[in-house]
């Protein structure tokens, strides 16, 4: 019965992260990806937060299967980061391949940081 919230998680998450990904891309006319950068950082800072939840006891393990397995699964894409860095690279974009690795990084490791804060403030 678990498998079942993970596949409602990702009936949210995945159109969610195309409707994310296109609405912020098409504002911004630079070849960064923003509209992954946004979407992963978004699941970073979401699994941050039910994972500090989980600690302090306020999140089910159906919970973390709904939203850290099912939603932040299909909202976040390792494989389209990594595509869009080959891209930025192959294009020459060298800089921008750069920055995204090292701002996806930081980025997503502060907000999982940041969630996981926010969790405990709220239920510690």
């Amino acid at each position: 019965m678990n498998w079942l919230l993970v596949i409602a998680g990702g009936m949210v998450g995945a159109p969610l992260r195309y409707l994310t990904d296109r609405a912020v891309q098409t504002r911004h006319d630079s070849v960064f990806p923003w509209g992954t950068f946004v979407v992963n950082v978004t699941g970073c800072l979401i699994l941050g937060l039910l994972t500090g939840a989980a600690l302090e006891g306020a999140a089910s393990t159906r919970l973390q299967l709904l939203l850290g397995t099912g939603l932040c699964g299909a909202l976040t894409t390792y494989s389209t980061f990594s595509y869009e860095t080959l891209r930025l690279t192959e294009e020459g974009a060298r800089l921008f391949a750069v920055a995204n690795v090292v701002l996806s990084l930081v980025a997503g490791v502060g907000a999982a940081f940041e969630g996981g804060a926010l969790a405990h403030a709220v239920w510690g």
